[in-house]
């Protein structure tokens, strides 16, 4: 596993299940990366929490509850967001049809990130990514 660059500390937030949630947390990671220097595909990272935020809140948090939303930087310039929810079910990849309006969030993690998972938790799971080479750093061995 990367070890955490200590200079740039871990973030984390909670969020309410309500679709407000999405761009906040979307600000949130901005204001992240910002403060740790990432310029370069800022956008990607993003969307990318921007679409997991939104399968959190449209199928991952059952009513009354909500999401945690982490992002940190990792060794040799890499970062992880993950997004927490405590809700049944494990989403994956699937090729949506021409005329569905939505069902494309993970096919463009899948495309942005360099990463990215689900793993399990009680209650509910962990969706992931990573993005290599974001941030700089002198702590990557060659």
């Amino acid at each position: 596993m990367n070890e955490e660059i200590p200079h740039r500390s871990p973030r984390e937030r909670l969020y309410r299940r309500e679709r407000r949630s999405v761009p906040l947390a979307r600000e949130f990671v901005r204001a992240a990366l910002d403060g740790w220097g990432v310029g370069a595909r800022a956008d990607e990272v993003l969307l990318c929490v921007s679409e997991l935020a939104t399968n959190a809140v449209r199928h991952g948090v059952p009513p009354g509850r909500g999401f945690r939303l982490y992002v940190w930087p990792l060794g040799c310039g890499a970062l992880r967001v993950e997004v927490h929810d405590s809700g049944d079910g494990w989403p994956g990849v699937r090729m949506p049809a021409d005329s569905d309006e939505g069902g494309r969030g993970l096919l463009l993690v899948e495309a942005l990130a360099d990463k990215w998972g689900v793993a399990g938790r009680s209650p509910g799971k962990v969706v992931w990514c990573e993005f290599a080479e974001v941030l700089t750093t002198a702590h990557c061995p060659p």
